[in-house]
């Protein structure tokens, strides 16, 4: 492929159109050029970079560490792209603690809860106000 229309890169990359444009806006995707009457025309590199960028994103990567994770990936630093996995790594395994202990929280909350009655009597809702059950 020459140079595709921003429609066709979206479409290959598995994206709308106005998020290629957003992704222009922050820097992270830049078009190979324009026609004359304006329409930007966009290699495969791009199509390849929005699909990097949904994927990284669907693993919780922020947007500013994406940018650092690209920045990585053409200086060809593996090691430095590790650590930034190994820490999104660490930072995904803390979340997952403190849901886990919420839940727990929550499970208990629900299961003394009867259902019914009086609110001021209800377990959740005295929780919730900061009175001990």
């Amino acid at each position: 492929m020459d140079s595709l229309g921003i429609g066709a890169v979206a479409k290959a990359a598995g994206v709308g159109i106005d998020t290629v444009r957003y992704y222009e806006r922050a820097g992270l995707v830049v078009p190979k050029g324009r026609l004359a009457s304006g329409y930007r025309r966009y290699s495969e590199l791009e199509v390849s970079r929005l699909r990097f960028i949904r994927r990284a994103q669907a693993l919780g990567f922020s947007l500013k560490a994406i940018r650092e994770l690209l920045a990585l990936s053409s200086s060809r630093n593996v090691a430095s792209v590790k650590r930034k996995a190994e820490a999104k790594l660490a930072d995904v395994d803390k979340r997952l603690a403190e849901l886990q202990r919420v839940r727990e929280g929550l499970s208990s909350l629900v299961a003394a809860c009867p259902g019914h009655g009086m609110p001021e009597r209800c377990p959740i809702l005295k929780a919730l106000g900061g009175e001990e059950s």
